[in-house]
């Protein structure tokens, strides 16, 4: 989800041990994040654009003045790229764009003709789940025009070959069976990422890193000290083209209490190596529902199944009502769409996987329903007004 995801990024911890774990959250106090370490080492660290994290004495950023939009200012952006080439001071910029986040409306959807476009097989094809498809994907290009603005700036102010830049996106689309949920069509994030000198370009790589290791990667890539406590580590030799391989397990956690429209508590955990995934849904007994089951999309798919599509009501039964372990070849099946885990062949693998998770877990703190229990004390405190 959104605010746990860039949580991730800025701190380099995972959810439960920094407190960020359902939406619209906050990290604890004690907890530090990339501006702790990199200004003490000159480094100007700014955040422009969306934010989504709380409290602000963990997240000290500096930010533009009179900036204050959910896309980066550009602008500002380029004035900023003006001041550090001009003093020769080394940056670290997130420029934090609520694109593609619903609901879409920047970009040309005339572009991806609604009865062109091909939806991934996970979703019930209906008029409505089309033309929010299009949207979303005309909102990509918008995110995408952003992205090229910040680069021009860069080369403009001849910084372009002594900066390494990265785009990730915030999480998988917000469709069912990606956002929301532990698959990986919701965990997984495009990454893409230019230095010009120390990564050779064209290059692909299928190590499995995660958000908690980008705040270690820009400390090693900014010769900072670093941090012995933080989850993440560098992948740095990865981009470099060093090694092919950085962990050996990733590990996804989801909340619904306290998120809009959310189940009164769905934990759901989920551990994958390179070629297998287990997801564990701890309450999976329960009704599973979050702001996408009250969309629009998901409204009309589920008139489909009402209207007899079988199509339509098995992947809307699916979506709502879940096994309590689902296990995936992520070779043979990368959208996830054939569950294993009642097959003999792979009871070996579905227990090697169940203890890695039950070991990150301990890690962690995380005590899987009693922590998704206690989700509201971590969200943004609302004050009374005096």
């Amino acid at each position: 989800m959104c605010s746990p995801t860039r949580h991730n990024i800025y701190t380099g911890l995972y959810p439960v041990k920094s407190g960020a774990y359902p939406n619209h959250t906050r990290a604890y106090d004690h907890v530090k994040s990339i501006p702790h370490y990199l200004k003490p080492i000159g480094y100007r660290v700014v955040q422009t654009g969306k934010k989504h994290f709380n409290p602000a004495q963990v997240f000290p950023f500096e930010y533009f003045p009179k900036s204050n939009q959910k896309n980066p200012d550009l602008n500002a952006i380029d004035k900023f790229f003006a001041e550090c080439k001009s003093s020769n001071t080394p940056f670290c910029l997130f420029a934090c764009s609520n694109s593609p986040h619903s609901p879409w409306t920047e970009g040309d959807a005339s572009r991806y003709p609604s009865e062109a476009i091909k939806l991934p097989p996970y979703l019930v094809d209906t008029p409505v789940v089309r033309k929010d498809f299009s949207n979303y994907l005309a909102e990509i290009t918008h995110f995408d025009s952003e992205v090229g603005s910040i680069l021009e700036s860069l080369k403009k102010h001849q910084l372009d070959e002594n900066t390494l830049v990265m785009v990730v996106s915030e999480q998988g689309n917000s469709f069912p069976f990606a956002k929301w949920t532990c698959y990986d069509s919701g965990l997984q994030s495009a990454m893409v990422v230019r230095y010009p000198g120390q990564i050779e370009s064209g290059v692909t790589s299928d190590a499995l890193v995660e958000y908690v290791d980008i705040c270690p990667t820009f400390l090693d890539v900014a010769n900072a000290e670093a941090i012995d406590d933080l989850d993440g580590e560098s992948f740095f030799p990865v981009l470099k083209g060093q090694t092919d391989k950085h962990k050996d397990f990733v590990f996804g956690i989801m909340t619904t209490r306290g998120i809009i429209n959310g189940t009164d508590a769905y934990a759901i955990r989920s551990v994958r190596d390179k070629r297998y995934k287990l997801i564990n849904n701890l309450n999976f007994e329960s009704k599973f529902t979050n702001a996408c089951t009250k969309s629009n999309y998901f409204k009309s798919m589920v008139q489909k199944a009402n209207l007899g599509d079988e199509t339509a009501k098995r992947l809307v039964n699916a979506y709502h009502y879940r096994p309590e372990i689902e296990f995936f070849d992520i070779q043979s099946d990368p959208l996830e769409l054939n569950n294993l885990a009642s097959n003999p062949a792979y009871q070996t693998e579905i227990a090697r996987l169940s203890l890695e998770l039950e070991k990150w877990m301990s890690s962690q703190g995380d005590d899987g329903v009693g922590t998704e229990l206690r989700a509201h004390e971590r969200q943004k405190i609302k004050r009374k007004k005096k």
